[in-house]
């Protein structure tokens, strides 16, 4: 298949950047923090966006290069996020923009494609022609944003920043073809992770050009942050933890080094909970979890076997932990987070998992990326829950006085390093909440 042909999917829905939900409130007037402000809701939904494209784009190059029977499937969930972004951009500027968008994004995806399709020929005056192209495409692509946003976004920053972005992609790519799977994978992560410096400054330059339609709320709080950076550790868990289920089921080559990645997304997490809630409720966190990996363990084997029995024993194991890990985040938060709401969020994030880990294992492909799509988005609705319930138990450590003075620029880098210190820890304490049902490169080798 054609990838370009892939990129006239129907899209999914698109929860659009404009505020019209009523369940978000202007935190100038309530005067306390609060993850739930129009121009949070806009940070959040470009997080998503972007993020999911990097995400999905470099597992369809992973795709392409291995003529892998998902490979249609996985182009037609990219196409479909690039509906959504477009949809996006034209429910702030305007129909003409966003089918400029749709064009300029639609153009810089089809010559990635060229550039797998050069690897795999290898064609490498094609390939160093994809690469022309896609320097052509971050000059206009970054002139395009810049006067979309009257000047807000610099179109020289843009263009150092989307440069990185296709760095981090071809990076990736090259990486894996190579057979280097941990640096595949590490530059995977690291271009999931720019994008939410992209949307950090794209959230905060479209808030400052129209701060009537954002209620003049700000898109870039300390208790923005935490949310931004929840949406990222807890979404990134899931697309790592589908393609480390894919990698276990198949024997694939790069199994460990994608189950490592996984890994490198969660082994903070008893350190960070320690550090916060101490040593006794870290010990506790870790009993559950390694409790929690074997069950999911045994599912992901008996899937491969064919063991019914088996697969109902894990997860009624996983049912045990979903309530006993709720009541856990319950007590560490001081129940700003309730067991009672939080336990079906995590059978959601399960379901999901499992869903689209059976979808797959039974060949439906095109079901598989739907269900993934709709288990990336979940996670942004539990980091809002749980982002809400740690701003509320510490208010004080959310207040616009602890604003970091030094701002990334727009478009630029990542988020983690720019971050309050003590908001990164709350992360990646609490990430765990919702997201985690694989560290299984132990037990899958």
């Amino acid at each position: 298949m054609d990838m370009k042909k892939a990129l006239f999917a129907v899209p999914l829905s698109v929860s659009l950047l404009l505020p019209t939900s009523l369940d978000v409130v202007n935190a100038e007037e309530h005067n306390m923090p609060t993850v739930e402000t129009e121009a949070v809701e806009l940070r959040a939904s470009l997080d998503k966006l972007f993020s999911e494209h990097a995400y999905l784009a470099v597992e369809t190059m992973r795709k392409g290069a291995e003529g892998a029977a998902d490979f249609e499937a996985s182009a037609n969930a990219l196409a479909a996020n690039t509906e959504d972004l477009s949809a996006a951009i034209a429910s702030v500027y305007g129909d003409e923009a966003g089918q400029k968008f749709q064009d300029m994004w639609s153009e810089h995806i089809g010559y990635f494609v060229d550039y797998v399709k050069a690897t795999g020929s290898g064609d490498e005056e094609a390939k160093q022609m994809a690469l022309d192209e896609l320097d052509d495409y971050r000059k206009d692509f970054s002139q395009f944003i810049s006067t979309a946003t009257d000047g807000a976004v610099k179109a020289e920053g843009m263009a150092e920043g989307l440069q990185m972005h296709v760095n981090q992609l071809i990076g990736a790519f090259d990486a894996y073809v190579a057979g280097n799977y941990d640096e595949a994978y590490a530059k995977e992560r690291q271009a999931i992770d720019h994008m939410y410096g992209v949307s950090k400054g794209m959230s905060k330059a479209i808030v400052n050009q129209f701060p009537d339609k954002f209620n003049n709320t700000k898109a870039v709080t300390p208790a923005a942050d935490l949310r931004s950076n929840l949406n990222h550790l807890l979404s990134e868990h899931v697309g790592l933890a589908t393609m480390a289920m894919q990698n276990g089921l198949d024997g694939s080559k790069d199994f460990k080094a994608s189950a490592q990645s996984l890994a490198n997304n969660t082994d903070d997490l008893t350190k960070a909970i320690t550090s916060i809630y101490g040593e006794e409720a870290g010990n506790k966190f870790n009993q559950i979890w390694s409790d929690h990996i074997d069950d999911f363990v045994s599912y992901v084997e008996a899937t491969a076997n064919e063991d019914k029995e088996k697969q109902k024993e894990a997860m009624k194991e996983l049912e045990d932990y979903r309530d006993n890990f709720a009541m856990f985040l319950e007590e560490a938060t001081g129940g700003e987070v309730s067991a009672e709401k939080l336990a079906p969020s995590l059978q959601k994030h399960a379901d999901y998992l499992f869903d689209t880990f059976d979808q797959y294992a039974a060949e439906d492909y095109e079901k598989t990326y739907t269900t993934l799509r709709d288990s990336y988005a979940h996670m942004f609705g539990a980091s809002k829950a749980l982002s809400g319930g740690i701003v509320s138990q510490f208010p004080d450590k959310f207040a616009m006085e602890n604003m970091p003075s030094d701002m990334p620029k727009t478009g630029m880098g990542g988020t983690a390093a720019n971050s309050d210190l003590w908001i990164f820890a709350s992360i990646l304490a609490l990430v765990g909440a919702a997201g985690v049902f694989i560290r299984k490169q132990s037990k899958q080798q």
